[in-house]
């Protein structure tokens, strides 16, 4: 472990621990103009529809399993949904690779502050340790790999759920009832608009999730559905009082089962449709990839 004068301390900052030792978590090649032997503008994989509601128990986080590379399916079983810590987490939308680093930095830099000063960061503070995170991706951003994450939690001292979207300068927003990012989030948010009351259970805050992450399928090429054959589903937690809890795959295949049910139900072809917005790449009606901007 490094030493440090007094007026050159890090403090409880693992971001400025890493700054000082050398280790600038955000440089690298993708910064060097491609003239100069970087890379210049890149293009990997992009993680698509991620969202979160708030309930009357406190928040529900969900994303899709897909990741596309221009017009292919790159990944189908991505993971969009990480705990932060014990009651928070960060839904990833955007460039897959930078965007899975700076969730495990976040995560250490929340895990080091708590061993540092004795106690967790509060959750405003959390909020603008990651706004602070992308400030420091934007060069990175500007040559094509662009992270947009979503941000909620359960704050202990208001007893409620709260949630923070963000752009790709490190613009930090809360929201009072939902947020969405990726290239499905319109079909998302208005499916969350038409359905969010002030009173929504953590049950209904789930089923209302997946409705709008099956019609964002339904809409989107570039956002994955449920895929029964495959035996994958977009990816569901709820914190709440008792903090960060993940559904299994069974949990969400039973939600959106429900949903299925629904839509047969309604007599217009619904789950047929429901069936071919996730397992069938051949449904994918284009090539949008990049995140809704």
């Amino acid at each position: 472990m490094p030493f440090f004068a007094p007026g050159d301390d890090p403090g409880a900052s693992f971001l400025e621990l890493l700054r000082r030792t050398g280790s600038e978590p955000f440089a690298g090649l993708a910064q060097v103009p491609a003239a100069e032997g970087g890379f210049g503008s890149l293009e990997g994989s992009h993680a698509t529809t991620v969202l979160a509601v708030r309930s009357s128990d406190g928040v529900v986080v969900a994303g899709d399993r897909r990741a596309t590379s221009g017009n292919l399916i790159s990944h189908r079983d991505m993971r969009k949904v990480f705990p932060a810590d014990s009651y928070s987490a960060v839904a990833i939308a955007g460039a897959a690779g930078p965007a899975v680093q700076m969730v495990r930095l976040f995560q250490l830099q929340l895990e080091y502050y708590e061993k540092i000063e004795g106690k967790p960061l509060s959750l405003e503070g959390k909020a603008n340790q990651l706004a602070e995170m992308l400030r420091a991706h934007l060069p990175q951003a500007m040559r094509g790999l662009p992270v947009v994450p979503i941000f909620a939690g359960f704050d202990p001292a208001d007893g409620r759920g709260r949630l923070f979207q963000y752009d790709v300068t490190g613009g930090r927003y809360e929201e009072q009832d939902y947020a969405t990012a990726g290239s499905g989030s319109l079909h998302a948010g208005t499916v969350l608009k038409l359905g969010f009351r002030d009173d929504l259970s953590e049950p209904e805050a789930l089923t209302l999730s997946v409705q709008a992450l099956w019609h964002a399928a339904d809409e989107d090429s570039a956002t994955g559905g449920p895929d029964p054959v495959r035996g994958i589903y977009p990816v569901l937690a709820a914190i709440g009082g008792e903090g960060f809890r993940q559904l299994s795959d069974a949990e969400s295949g039973a939600v959106f089962a429900d949903l299925q049910a629904e839509l047969s139900g309604g007599g217009s072809g619904g789950a047929a449709r429901f069936d071919s917005a996730g397992g069938d790449p051949s449904s994918a009606g284009g090539s949008r990839s990049e995140v809704s901007r």
